[in-house]
């Protein structure tokens, strides 16, 4: 299978990391899927305050944590997408949030108002009920997606999504 890549992007506390939730726990069953968000804010965390980890992780040195299920990079350092999407080695599925400059096909999310400075970073829009797309002058290139539809959302990544080897 060719890899797929993705992007997801919306105002904060538009339902992105809920859809991107629901999609990957959908896709991974059946492919490998990877998951790249973006921190505007520099907002996240490693680990839990006090642990080791949480510990080495504060003295500024790059930490690796490998258990016999996992492994955990924390990188003191501005990686660009693609690199870190090497870092996950074999995927098949790339999802990125955020980076609505990142030149991938992009849904747009949104819920109670469409925020129409997103329009020319989307190929799609995918809301709930809770937006009158009858108040907007949409542009005609950009697919309507239903939020709750998570196998539509999932059909318009297959479709649209970018294709790499």
């Amino acid at each position: 299978m060719q890899k797929i890549s993705v992007a997801f992007t919306g105002p904060s506390n538009s339902g992105k990391t809920t859809a991107i939730v629901k999609i990957a726990q959908k896709l991974t069953d059946k492919y490998k899927v990877a998951i790249i968000k973006n921190d505007p804010g520099d907002k996240a965390i490693f680990d839990i305050e006090g642990k080791d980890s949480w510990k080495f992780s504060q003295t500024g040195a790059n930490v690796a944590v490998v258990s016999p299920s996992r492994t955990t990079l924390f990188l003191q350092e501005k990686k660009e997408v693609k690199d870190v999407a090497k870092l996950f080695g074999n995927y098949d599925i790339l999802i990125v949030e955020g980076l609505k400059y990142l030149d991938l096909p992009r849904i747009g999310i949104f819920r109670n108002k469409l925020d129409e400075s997103y329009f020319p970073y989307i190929k799609a829009i995918a809301c709930d009920s809770s937006v009158d797309l009858s108040q907007y002058d949409i542009p005609k290139n950009l697919d309507i997606l239903d939020l709750n539809d998570i196998d539509g959302l999932i059909k318009w990544i297959f479709k649209n999504g970018v294709k790499d080897d």
